[in-house]
């Protein structure tokens, strides 16, 4: 029997909203998986991709990343990952270095071997590549096997990967395809292989409503029962608080009245969303921020998505500027260069008196990659969206044997003794999944990015 955590997108170093505070979340969350892989004392931790959430992190990122990992290497825990597509690097990646370190293992077409399960890593390919791909790996004494892979897979929301076409091409027949990419946590059974995804272990969207957490996941055929190799449940994250406040207005009622209805909700350290419908009067975004951070909000976002009358038509928010801009350059399709040029000159990162040369070496970089400059064809990247407003929820709640699973309920009504603390997601046969967070970056196993670590140090 082998018992690992499967988690990814953990995106350490997003400071969300602009906050340090938001940025220590995420790292917080990381460490928070390592805490329970340690207490738990599983056999591994497997991570699928998108453990930064770009190619440059903080110093203190990196820091905070090796002392979290350091904790596992002293419980003898391996940590098997492989690289998604925000943090790819050109020339090497920061999971490399970490190996380099002891204490890392990148997982790829040779099987690393955890009792009795060979666990096998496929990086983020963009779309341009797959063709080439032959999933050609290498054979394996072991009783399991599974496949770590960091992307859009169907049939889960924005497939860009065809799973089947995978299972069938692969040389090693799989148990298991643990996931990364698609932030909502969700399973399905695809020719009798378990595909299922963690979800994102911090909101890293609003629209991320559901509760944050990651996969237990067990390979026991006498664990399980019947003919399933696999068992999947999902235990739930102490996260940071996200209040969701939807707020409709009728005639002649306006900003006095979305005070009210905020001020009704524990704002005590919590990120506060605020959405105006309805027929009222004009409200002022930031005057109901400075409000909400009055009465203990740690940030406060507030969208009016009533229609405003213009010239143009035009859909205003004031809820981040830097999603507004991001969600319009997602519409533009850019090449992977421009959206490397984009990045450079907004970056704060970037000081103004090196953008010139940032960008400079940026297109030089990717001038040996033709494909870089061809414009995006369908990539989307999109956040996730849930249905549970205050992601509260048993820390697992099991779901075996149901014939089709609703992403948002727990059924437990075929189990035997089911434990309240326990999600088992193994046998649902239908899974939906509604958004994801995905950039389409040239990482891939061919490894392509924008900048190498010796550019970086």
């Amino acid at each position: 029997m082998t018992r690992v955590i499967h988690t990814g997108d953990t995106h350490i170093g997003y400071a969300q909203y602009h906050s340090p505070v938001r940025r220590q979340d995420f790292l917080d969350a990381f460490a928070a998986v390592i805490d329970d892989a340690v207490d738990g004392d599983v056999d591994a931790v497997v991570h699928a991709g998108d453990l930064f959430h770009d190619r440059r992190p903080e110093l203190s990122d990196l820091m905070g990343t090796i002392s979290i990992l350091r904790r596992l290497d002293d419980a003898d825990i391996p940590f098997l990952a492989v690289v998604g597509n925000h943090e790819s690097t050109r020339d090497g990646q920061w999971l490399d270095l970490f190996e380099r370190l002891g204490l890392a293992t990148r997982l790829g077409d040779e099987p690393t071997t955890v009792g009795d399960t060979a666990f096998y890593g496929l990086d983020h390919v963009p779309v341009s590549r797959r063709d080439d791909l032959d999933y050609a790996f290498a054979v394996h004494d072991a009783d399991y096997a599974a496949l770590v892979a960091h992307g859009l897979f169907e049939p889960f929301g924005y497939a860009d990967w065809d799973t089947e076409e995978v299972l069938d091409e692969s040389t090693v027949a799989f148990d298991a395809m643990l996931l990364g990419d698609n932030h909502t946590p969700d399973v399905a059974e695809v020719d009798g292989t378990w595909v299922t995804y963690p979800g994102s272990t911090e909101r890293a969207s609003a629209s991320e409503r559901e509760g944050r957490g990651y996969n237990l996941v067990t390979f026991d055929a006498d664990a399980t029962g019947g003919d399933d190799r696999a068992e999947i449940r999902r235990r739930a994250l102490d996260t940071r608080r996200f209040v969701f406040v939807e707020v409709e207005l009728r005639e002649g009622e306006g900003e006095a009245s979305v005070r009210e209805q905020v001020r009704q909700h524990d704002l005590d350290d919590a990120v506060v969303i605020v959405d105006v419908t309805g027929d009222g009067d004009p409200v002022t975004p930031a005057a109901v921020e400075e409000f909400a951070n009055d009465e203990g909000a740690l940030i406060a976002r507030v969208t009016d998505r009533r229609e405003i009358e213009t010239d143009d038509e035009v859909d205003v928010s004031f809820a981040d500027p830097e999603d507004a801009v991001r969600e319009r350059l997602d519409e533009m399709s850019l090449s992977a260069a421009a959206d490397d040029v984009e990045e450079a000159i907004r970056a704060d990162t970037v000081p103004d008196s090196n953008v010139r040369e940032t960008v400079k070496r940026r297109v030089e970089e990717r001038l040996e990659d033709p494909d870089a400059f061809d414009r995006k064809s369908g990539d989307i990247e999109t956040s996730t969206d849930g249905d549970d407003a205050d992601g509260a929820g048993p820390d697992e709640t099991d779901l075996s044997n149901t014939d089709e699973a609703d992403p948002d309920d727990a059924d437990l009504s075929d189990t035997d003794e089911a434990d309240p603390d326990d999600t088992d997601l193994s046998d649902t046969e239908d899974a939906d999944s509604d958004d994801t967070d995905d950039a389409d970056t040239d990482g891939s196993s061919a490894i392509d990015g924008q900048v190498s670590m010796e550019d970086y140090l």
